[in-house]
């Protein structure tokens, strides 16, 4: 063997054991958190809106921890004054945004069932046209999940 391809395949082992390294020391950092069981409430912070002027509030969630795993989830989404956003939000704009509005609110009842059995907010995936609700969903109950955590 030529003294270049011994470096080169000197350089690709270590390389290679660098790389398996990096990887199992952040698998080891990925513990899941324990929590103790129990209901608890969380929290999104307000969004003001986006690009278009549309979506301002912030969401509520109450969810129940059994055995590390969500059981119940309600999700609810408030105006920036604390009206919830039901059937009549978005109800005074245009034909597009009301229903842009009322997607948002009919993913809340998707997102609850969605994270049922799961034990993180992660393993939820964003429902098209309802990403502002996605995120407000994820902050809260990362919010609860933070309160329902053993020390």
């Amino acid at each position: 063997m030529s003294k270049r391809n011994y470096i080169t395949a000197l350089f690709a082992v270590i390389s290679s054991a660098v790389i398996l390294l990096s990887f199992s020391a952040c698998s080891s950092n990925n513990k899941t958190a324990e929590y103790t069981d129990g209901t608890y409430t969380g929290r999104s912070s307000d969004f003001e809106e986006d690009e278009s002027g549309n979506g301002a509030g912030y969401g509520e969630v109450t969810i129940t921890v059994k055995d590390n795993k969500i059981t119940e989830c309600t999700f609810r989404m408030y105006e920036l004054d604390g009206t919830l956003k039901d059937e009549n939000y978005g109800a005074d704009l245009s034909r597009e945004n009301r229903l842009k509005a009322q997607k948002a609110v009919q993913s809340a009842d998707k997102y609850s069932s969605a994270i049922i059995g799961k034990s993180s907010a992660d393993e939820v995936d964003v429902i098209s046209g309802a990403t502002i609700s996605c995120n407000e969903f994820k902050e809260a109950v990362n919010d609860a999940l933070k309160k329902a955590e053993k020390s």
